[in-house]
């Protein structure tokens, strides 16, 4: 006689690769085991029956959050930023090797990474590692210790001890890339253009976006095509913002180029013009441009020029946003968001007759596929049961202090957002605060 499942959920819309269908999900020992559809009537210890106004969706992938852990805890870390995380939605997460002390840029200082999340995690957790000058012969070794792929600048990263790659640099770390098949993901912005753009300073917020031009990122984005061409090295441009280079990058696709893309969040929901002058909330970088950039980017979403929406959650202490000043050229720039992502996106996708999982694809099921997580961002046989019921006609206010990251302090507060997270399930559990139960997850690893 076969054993009972652990869990089963049921519902009339649960996210198959075929669409929201009416199934029933059996769970054992944290993986899909069964999908069948509603009304198989399997068994287990635990059931869970969606509510009518409630989808079951694979848990997102955010492959792109600052945790700042160890040495800038007190802008984040790892219990608070996988808090937000598990409230979110987003069942797994990748650090960015910066803003912590030390930067992930050896395999000595993955292991302090690795040390300071030791209790501490509530959602799975894996890592880039870092590509700064002076580090071409540590690469190797953090990809043997399992690092997802590595980050670098192309222009000053806003933090001393994390440098940036002049052009022949990035080439020469692309070239010992190739070597073993690792993958480079870029902040793309070009440091000559940003040194001859206007200074930014003061509370007015158009100053500061001439500031950061989409030349900046055009330029460098150019370059990296070039230099991945050359070498054959996969790479990746993080937190694209400027619609302008859309037609580059489609075209060194369609060459063969190995290169993806991301965008945001806030590029997505917000636009130059809405930003209230000495709003510093809303400062990042590359910054949030205007609506008829954010039109485009959607466009290269739907056209699959972008491939993937992740959050470049970056937060700060709250003093470092100089919000009594109000001074965009001394504020630190980075956008609070994981907790918010989903309901941010699916908010402005709706309006535009974008379905939830069309929005779901590119949260979760390109973000895994980007890092080789092939068992996550999908609801299937064999997947990992990291599941997220979801009340997508459910609206909230966002109250600041209501999130569950460090700092209250967003540039969505008092926005009204669509969709709230009712449950998040880890590989088949409920997601417990009090209990961390995430996992380490590494390069290779199924």
């Amino acid at each position: 006689m076969t054993e009972p499942l652990d869990l089963v959920v049921r519902g009339e819309a649960v996210l198959t690769s075929a669409g929201f269908r009416a199934r029933e999900v059996g769970v054992r020992q944290g993986r899909i085991e069964a999908l069948v559809p509603l009304g198989t009537g399997l068994a287990a210890d635990r059931v869970v029956d969606l509510g009518a106004d409630e989808v079951l969706l694979p848990g997102l992938v955010d492959t792109h959050v600052h945790v700042n852990e160890p040495g800038r805890t007190e802008w984040e870390g790892f219990d608070t930023a996988t808090r937000a995380a598990a409230r979110g939605g987003v069942t797994t997460l990748v650090d960015m090797p910066l803003n912590s002390i030390p930067p992930t840029t050896s395999v000595a200082a993955l292991q302090e990474k690795v040390a300071a999340t030791e209790g501490k995690r509530h959602v799975d957790v894996g890592f880039w590692g870092g590509a700064v000058p002076g580090n071409t012969g540590e690469l190797r070794a953090l990809h043997d210790a399992g690092v997802l792929g590595f980050k670098c600048f192309l222009l000053h990263s806003g933090v001393a001890e994390f440098g940036y790659l002049e052009p022949d640099e990035l080439e020469d770390d692309l070239r010992e890339l190739a070597g073993f098949d690792g993958l480079m993901v870029v902040h793309a912005e070009d440091s000559r253009a940003i040194d001859r753009a206007p200074h930014a300073e003061g509370e007015v917020y158009e100053r500061f976006l001439r500031s950061r031009p989409r030349g900046a990122e055009n330029l460098a984005i150019a370059a990296l095509i070039e230099r991945a061409r050359w070498t054959g090295a996969r790479v990746h441009v993080l937190h694209l913002s400027s619609s302008d280079a859309l037609p580059m990058i489609a075209s060194a696709k369609s060459d063969g180029v190995r290169i993806t893309v991301e965008t945001c969040p806030h590029y997505l929901a917000l636009a130059a013009e809405d930003v209230p002058d000495g709003a510093t909330a809303f400062k990042c970088c590359p910054p949030i441009r205007e609506a008829s950039n954010r039109d485009l980017l959607w466009q290269g979403l739907l056209d699959g020029t972008i491939d993937a929406i992740v959050s470049d959650h970056s937060p700060s202490s709250i003093d470092l946003k100089n919000l009594e000043t109000g001074d965009f050229g001394t504020a630190w720039g980075g956008v609070a968001s994981l907790q918010l992502g989903l309901s941010i996106v699916w908010t402005a996708a709706r309006t535009r007759g974008i379905d939830l999982a069309q929005v779901v694809r590119w949260m979760a099921a390109r973000p895994a596929a980007l890092v080789g997580l092939r068992d996550k961002g999908t609801i299937a046989v064999g997947h990992d049961a990291d599941l997220v019921v979801f009340a997508p006609d459910e609206a909230f206010v966002v109250r600041p202090e209501r999130l569950e990251h460090r700092h209250a302090i967003t540039p969505y507060a008092d926005h009204t957002l669509s969709g709230v997270v009712r449950q998040t399930l880890l590989a088949g559990a409920e997601i417990d605060l009090e209990r961390p139960a995430g996992r380490l997850i590494w390069r290779g690893q199924a």
